[in-house]
């Protein structure tokens, strides 16, 4: 195991009783506590836990209806916030509730702890996570499932990554070595591997994403061919390569969202570094290839697109070619409006240096 230390839930601890939620409880009542900040344990059964988030869903919906983005963004806010106010225990690695879920990450990630308080909206978290982690997660581009650690981003939409395939189908320039910022549950790394370049040094900020991908590899043939560090950006690797991959965070950071997700929301200053370090990492004739999306744009969370502003005012690089994806629409089963969603296009930015 690396040392490095990850990220994972905290556990509560609580000298005082807390209130406790189960089926006899009033519903009503329970949300005026969430809402006054105080917590509730749920107790007897873990679908006591489902019911009563599912009742807090309808009443926070009632005011932030879901039709447009930035309602959308209200309500997680308050979800969020009320949401981790709902508890329940673990002991000796279980939860002490019937009918719950076995989770190995309570054993794997709480070596030292075997008996514990969380949200329920961690555990549901780690259940998830245990999921995919154990059976697997089938990506179309690749040959093989992956198995993501928790806390690791993984992709759940593939439109980006279909359009990295082609890309990296129609690629003709040599093939000794990649860099991939960012690297996550290691997809754009294992498809630059299959189509054939020898080498790719990857990088993320994310501890869970280098620990598990180490884990996952370490008894493959691709642990050879893949150098990981916990690093940003491009880490300590400062020789000139064929080929620069990222795929950053789709949306600027707003002040509404609270405990920012670095996968999922950039901040101002990660493009203009970004490119300044590629500029002196990429060899005379390589590719920068970054996967982005008009997410932003069509959400009207802003009219920037940092790609073009970098051609229009870097003086770093020059636009080879851009490839764009309709995507595909969200299933009938959602619970969000998108109807701007049918706007959406992945796009995929071939950069060259000036």
């Amino acid at each position: 195991m690396l040392d490095i230390t990850i990220n994972k839930p905290t556990p509560f601890i609580f000298k005082q009783p807390l209130k406790v939620f189960n089926s006899s409880t009033d519903v009503k009542q329970a949300i005026k506590t969430l809402e006054a900040g105080k917590p509730l344990l749920i107790t007897a059964f873990y679908s006591n836990g489902l019911l009563l988030l599912k009742a807090l869903d309808v009443h926070l919906k009632t005011t932030w209806p879901h039709t447009t983005f930035k309602e959308q963004r209200a309500y997680r806010s308050a979800y969020h916030k009320l949401s981790n106010l709902i508890l329940i225990e673990v002991k000796d690695h279980q939860l002490t509730v019937k009918k719950a879920p076995a989770i190995g990450w309570l054993k794997v990630l709480y070596p030292e702890t075997s008996s514990f308080i969380l949200t329920f909206v961690q555990i549901q978290g780690l259940n998830s996570s245990w999921q995919w982690y154990s059976k697997g997660v089938v990506i179309p581009v690749l040959r093989n499932k992956i198995h993501p650690y928790y806390g690791a981003y993984f992709p759940t939409r593939f439109d980006h990554l279909i359009l990295f395939d082609k890309w990296l189908t129609r690629y003709k320039g040599p093939k000794k070595s990649a860099i991939d910022v960012g690297v996550g549950s290691g997809v754009l790394s294992f498809q630059i591997l299959k189509h054939g370049f020898q080498n790719v040094f990857a990088t993320d900020t994310n501890p869970n994403a280098i620990v598990g991908l180490t884990e996952s590899i370490k008894d493959t043939k691709l642990s050879r061919k893949i150098e990981l560090e916990y690093a940003s950006l491009f880490g300590k690797w400062d020789k000139q390569t064929e080929l620069i991959v990222f795929n950053p965070p789709w949306l600027p950071t707003s002040n509404e969202i609270q405990n920012i997700d670095e996968a999922m929301y950039y901040n101002a200053t990660l493009f203009p570094e970004f490119f300044e370090q590629a500029k002196k990492r990429l060899l005379p004739n390589g590719k920068l290839v970054i996967l982005f999306s008009n997410l932003a744009q069509i959400a009207e969370v802003t009219t920037e697109h940092p790609i073009e502003k970098e051609l229009a005012e870097g003086g770093r690089f020059q636009l080879s070619n851009c490839y764009k994806k309709s995507v595909k629409l969200a299933s009938k089963n959602t619970k969000r409006q998108q109807n701007w969603r049918s706007l959406e296009m992945v796009e995929l930015w071939e950069l060259t240096g000036n």
